[in-house]
């Protein structure tokens, strides 16, 4: 597993020896929870943008199929990134460093070197969110044509790769997601529009669903609680819902709503 930050790559561990599989951890410091290395067989620490690393330490445990679980702040893929002569060929081959056509690139050239990259969910279906109503109180009329309209503007933002999430009220577009991520996308919408809101994620149409699929958890609940949002909508099928669960009860609690469409 190349581990970044965030749960999934905890929920892929446990899922991974539940199925007997032995884990072995390349974790990207600065991100990935140093506690992780008490739920795998092996974890060696590699800096950020160093994928030559990366392939040294899945090579050393002979690994020849990896995922990628966990995120990496686009704020330190920028500021911090320490590009090995891997990571600058990869660079060399693209036609831009938007988040999708690095990922692909990463992942081709992992296998070129003999490591076959595939979905962490393949492992934890469990933790794609399901269609319908998922847990809270049912939605308005004015919070379902508020859904819509976050639905549109997402794929729109999608489709030129830029962000996954969008934040609605009463028909106006509030703030969308950028290299910031969602949770300050999300207070930024609080600023400017109070309570009320709408928090739409959605895949990019041409996500390749090996890495990079939207998520939501229980910290996503407690921004939108500092916001003053109520009611987050994902895509079924495509979005991670971490400890869906506690998520759940959470939102019961809080009289938030969450649907999958």
């Amino acid at each position: 597993m190349i581990a970044g930050n965030g749960r999934l790559p905890f929920l892929f561990a446990q899922a991974a020896r539940a199925q007997g599989l032995e884990v072995h951890v390349a974790a990207m410091e600065g991100e990935a929870d140093a506690g992780l290395v008490s739920q795998v067989k092996s974890l060696d620490w590699v800096k950020v943008g160093q994928v030559d690393s990366i392939i040294g330490v899945l090579k050393r445990q002979g690994v020849t199929r990896a995922v990628m679980a966990g995120g990496v702040g686009r704020i330190r893929s920028l500021s911090q990134a320490r590009p090995d002569l891997g990571m600058l060929k990869i660079a060399a081959s693209l036609r831009s460093l938007r988040d999708d056509e690095l990922l692909r690139g990463i992942a081709r050239y992992l296998e070129k070197h003999g490591v076959e990259v595939v979905a962490p969910t393949d492992y934890v279906k469990s933790v794609l969110a399901q269609p319908g109503h998922l847990a809270g109180p049912p939605l308005s009329a004015e919070q379902e044509r508020d859904v819509a309209l976050g639905r549109e503007v997402a794929a729109a933002l999608g489709a030129v790769d830029v962000g996954q999430t969008v934040v609605v009220k009463d028909g106006v577009v509030l703030a969308v997601e950028a290299v910031e991520g969602t949770d300050a996308c999300v207070r930024r919408a609080g600023k400017f529009g109070g309570p009320g809101a709408v928090v739409v994620k959605r895949c990019k149409p041409s996500q390749d669903v090996r890495f990079d699929l939207p998520a939501a958890g229980p910290v996503t609940l407690e921004v939108m609680r500092e916001a003053g949002a109520k009611v987050l909508a994902v895509e079924a099928g495509k979005t991670v819902l971490l400890d869906a669960q506690l998520l759940f009860s959470d939102a019961a609690k809080l009289g938030f709503s969450i649907i999958g469409y």
